[in-house]
């Protein structure tokens, strides 16, 4: 079994016998093929990079000394050693390796950073200044909280009626899939983008466009250092404004955990001003 990639270049038939093994465990895994593309390169780059014959070759300080590396983001390091350890326990199962060099690794925690939502300012341009295609797009994003991947993804045939209003079928990650509410005008973007039904931004990728051509167009009518993601943090920080209901908020962004809607969910200073004020009460009137 075949698996092309963009890194062409050639391991040996070890490496390559035991890459084919473990992808077929993860499509009957059910992973995307973004993850299973993203997993494999990690692979294959470290075996590139320490140019061992076979994946038995590979020692737990090797390992370190490429997930040490100052340079490497928190996120890029955690990643690469989900994959490689995902490989190898599936080299160990499958008698391809006799023991597991990436069981002594330490643990790369998840970065924790700021919440960063869309400005109503940035919001506001963007509405005037994008094209009828890329506003639907930040749309998707900035009214109905959805990833790039899933704006991709978007077909006329996603659009159903519900008690309450329309409502959107979206394809989420890890082949999720989940319902949520939308405005009578955003249902209404969609079916007039494509009248006679389909994908609402056609392309390559299976019929549509694909994930990084969908954040490209958006970026491109932000400014400098925004991405789309910031539109889909603007619609977790409003939401939750609006309703101090995070359950739902987690609900609509499809979130396995409150912990991360919590996290795309930014505290303004006023109401942060408001805790302070409430717990000051020192000079105020004792209650």
């Amino acid at each position: 079994m075949t698996h092309a990639h963009v890194l062409s270049y050639a391991l040996p038939a070890a490496w390559d016998h035991a890459l084919d093994g473990w992808l077929t465990w993860l499509i009957a895994a059910g992973t995307s093929p973004a993850t299973r593309r993203t997993r494999r390169a990690h692979v294959r780059s470290v075996a590139r990079e320490l140019n061992a014959a076979h994946p038995r070759d590979i020692t737990d300080a090797a390992l370190l000394s490429i997930l040490g590396r100052p340079d490497y983001s928190i996120e890029h390091r955690r990643g690469l050693r989900a994959s490689l350890a995902s490989f190898y326990r599936w080299c160990v199962t499958s008698g391809v390796v006799d023991t597991d060099p990436t069981v002594n690794l330490p643990t790369v925690r998840a970065a924790i950073g700021a919440p960063r939502p869309a400005t109503d300012e940035i919001w506001e341009q963007l509405l005037a200044n994008a094209d009828s295609r890329t506003l639907l797009m930040a749309r998707l994003a900035g009214e109905a909280g959805l990833r790039r991947a899933e704006v991709a993804k978007v077909h006329t045939d996603d659009l159903i009626g519900g008690g309450d209003g329309p409502q959107l079928i979206v394809h989420g990650k890890g082949s999720k899939q989940r319902v949520i509410p939308i405005s009578v005008s955003l249902a209404e973007a969609i079916q007039a983008a494509q009248p006679f039904g389909g994908f609402v931004f056609p392309g390559q990728i299976n019929g549509h466009m694909s994930p990084d051509r969908v954040g490209k167009l958006v970026s491109q009518v932000m400014p400098p250092n925004w991405s789309m993601h910031k539109l889909r943090h603007r619609f977790a920080t409003r939401g939750y404004a609006g309703t101090r209901n995070l359950r739902a908020v987690q609900e609509v962004l499809g979130h396995a955990s409150v912990a991360t809607t919590q996290r795309y969910t930014a505290v303004s200073s006023a109401e942060m001003r408001l805790v302070s004020d409430a717990a000051s009460g020192r000079y105020g009137a004792a209650s």
